[in-house]
């Protein structure tokens, strides 16, 4: 199997801080569910609610 260039791989916006972040290897089977780019921005949207 060939490497994938980092540009080839999928990429979301953060719900909570709206930048962009990539597809991991961790969030291969989760990745539709994947919302937000970071632990800290999880937790910052659950107290803000």
């Amino acid at each position: 199997m060939r490497m994938r260039k980092k540009s080839d791989l999928p990429s979301k916006l953060c719900q909570q801080c709206n930048l962009p972040f990539t597809w991991r290897k961790k969030w291969e089977k989760v990745w539709f569910d994947v919302k937000y780019c970071s632990d800290r921005c999880r937790q910052d949207s659950k107290r803000k609610v």
